[in-house]
């Protein structure tokens, strides 16, 4: 239980690696007590999905548009045919502007591609104040790994 207690040995993982495919055990706790550990030295924590996450560098740091969905009714002139644009705000853009490193907690992982989370990888690379965590499954025991690591199984 060392690990539960100071969460050392994955915090130097998470900051060599940049982004961790995690492994916990369904019954849960481990990863919100290695979340916990990892608010105490300082990082700030977001918790998110992977589920329609979309592309990640403009959902998480830029600014983008969304559509409202197609609800059926007819257009009675006043907009385009697929609907108004609303700008949304970056996810992470406050995070990153304090200057305190971020940790992005992305759950349902397993919906992720090969490419995507190449693209998670690559993100934390480009931006190194960055960091993400994305759950994979379960497992009898807590383990890690490198994002860039995993393979469709």
């Amino acid at each position: 239980m060392p690990l539960l207690l100071s969460g050392r040995g994955f915090r130097r993982d998470l900051e060599s690696a940049g982004a961790l495919a995690l492994y916990a055990p369904l019954e849960g706790g481990a990863e919100t007590r290695l979340m916990r550990r990892l608010r105490a030295a300082g990082f700030h924590t977001q918790i998110s999905t992977c589920r329609g996450l979309g592309d990640p560098e403009a959902f998480l740091l830029g600014l983008h548009g969304v559509r409202p969905p197609h609800l059926g009714h007819q257009s009675v002139g006043r907009e385009a045919a697929v609907g108004e644009v609303q700008l949304v705000m970056p996810q992470l853009g406050p995070a990153l502007a304090s200057g305190r490193p971020v940790l992005l907690w992305l759950l349902e992982g397993q919906v992720l591609s090969s490419a995507e989370r190449r693209s998670l990888v690559a993100l934390c690379q480009r931006v190194k104040q960055l960091h993400m965590v994305v759950e994979m499954g379960g497992a009898r025991a807590l383990r890690w790994t490198p994002l860039d690591d995993v393979s469709d199984d």
